[in-house]
């Protein structure tokens, strides 16, 4: 009896805490066929709310924050999987009480207050003249989105055997040769996490792009347009759509993530029953 009073409350408990989570996210892709702001389907279920992406008077206006959002996620997540990754590889490789700083020194912009780093970098910008626009921002979001990915590829290499790398240097690979060959496809699964990981956090970005944007650049990412845009209407019904738009593309790429591994993993074992 008491083991099912006790499992009875641990399922309720994960049903509550799934719902708290999920439940906002279902209503919004609910709501967004109700082209209505007031969270009702007076007009009935329609798709005039997705059709308000390319025919609303503020079309122009959004598709070119999207455009910069994609821009500046696409360049700032490259460049910062690519020093992120070497950067792990050297912090990897330092002794054991350098390591130790060097890995507190790339968590600090991580626990650190967002708007403290923004103001740090508008300083920081102001204070060596950079041009306002494109480059602040994706210096910006480059500066913010290494340290994750720093932190995604670390565990991998500490997971990796060491003499892997070491033999290929022992069959006469050169050590770039044995980086590229062995290491990095060892550790692609966490470069590739990082990578995901620096996209998504840049084009969440709102604080950090709203300081260092500059006033007079006009630029706008997705997140500051939502900002200025809804601080004048309040959130239009194509806002709905769009979110819901965004959160199925995430959703259809992590479950074909997901689906990737298992199918490898699936195939290893079949090998190995072979």
């Amino acid at each position: 009896m008491v083991k099912k009073i006790k499992g009875f409350l641990e399922k309720s408990y994960l049903f509550i805490i799934l719902a708290i989570l999920y439940a906002p996210i279902i209503l919004l892709v609910i709501y967004s066929f109700s082209n209505s702001s007031n969270f009702n389907f007076d007009q009935g279920f329609n798709f005039d709310a997705y059709v308000a992406i390319f025919k609303s008077e503020k079309s122009p206006e959004l598709w070119s924050a999207i455009g910069n959002t994609f821009l500046i996620a696409s360049v700032a997540s490259v460049v910062a999987t690519l020093m992120g990754t070497f950067a792990s590889i050297g912090i990897f490789n330092l002794g054991r009480r350098s390591r130790k700083i060097v890995e507190n020194v790339n968590q600090f912009p991580i626990i650190n207050s967002e708007i403290v780093m923004a103001v740090s970098l508008m300083v920081f910008f102001v204070t060596f003249a950079f041009p306002e626009g494109y480059l602040r921002l994706i210096i910006a979001h480059i500066a913010f989105c290494t340290p994750y990915v720093v932190l995604s590829v670390l565990p991998k290499l500490e997971s990796m055997d060491p003499n892997v790398y070491e033999a290929a240097l022992d069959l006469g690979a050169n050590p770039f040769t044995a980086l590229v060959k062995v290491m990095i496809p060892i550790i692609s699964p966490g470069i590739f996490s990082g990578f995901v990981m620096a996209f998504i956090m840049s084009m969440d970005d709102f604080i950090i792009t709203q300081i260092n944007k500059g006033a007079a650049t006009g630029i706008n990412t997705l997140s500051t347009y939502i900002y200025s845009d809804a601080r004048v209407q309040g959130l239009e019904p194509f806002w709905y759509a769009i979110f819901s738009i965004i959160l199925v593309i995430v959703l259809a790429a992590v479950l074909s993530v997901n689906l990737v591994k298992i199918s490898k993993q699936k195939k290893k074992a079949k090998e190995a029953n072979a």
